[in-house]
């Protein structure tokens, strides 16, 4: 019913046609949120690591924090690993991949990164992953 009104109104207006090639305009595609992911992944080892030395590893206080800073850790990483396929699936092309023929194998990189600093409480492994994502950037 909608697009028989939507349809009238274009017969009697003719409105102009829109066309795109992608999902959504060109330009949007920032990886932005990616780094972010990546300091949090920073942030929350480095909060982990001070917890150690404000808390007794056995108190309430301590396993809260712990498990917090963990999943917020985890949740990170994966918005890493989810933006990057997003901007690596939808925005290069054939044409970006030949420009930049490093980007594939870059993309498989920062994934494994991503999965060691899901891994680990490391924060050189972390800083690996940040390196990578900002390597993705430029």
């Amino acid at each position: 019913m909608l697009f028989r009104f939507v349809n009238d109104l274009d017969r009697r207006f003719h409105f102009e046609e829109a066309k795109a090639h992608c999902d959504i305009p060109c330009g949007i595609y920032d990886p932005h949120a990616a780094l972010i992911g990546a300091l949090t992944v920073i942030r929350m080892i480095d909060l982990m690591n001070e917890l150690k030395n404000t808390h007794a590893p056995d108190s309430l206080e301590y396993q809260n924090s712990l498990a917090r800073y963990i999943l917020v850790k985890e949740e990170h990483a994966e918005q890493v690993k989810h933006e990057v396929r997003v901007i690596f699936g939808d925005y290069f092309k054939k044409d970006h991949v030949a420009q930049h023929p490093e980007i594939p194998e870059l993309v498989h990189k920062i994934h494994q990164a991503v999965s060691k600093a899901r891994q680990t409480a490391d924060r050189a492994q972390a800083m690996d992953l940040l390196d990578k994502v900002n390597r993705f950037a430029e």
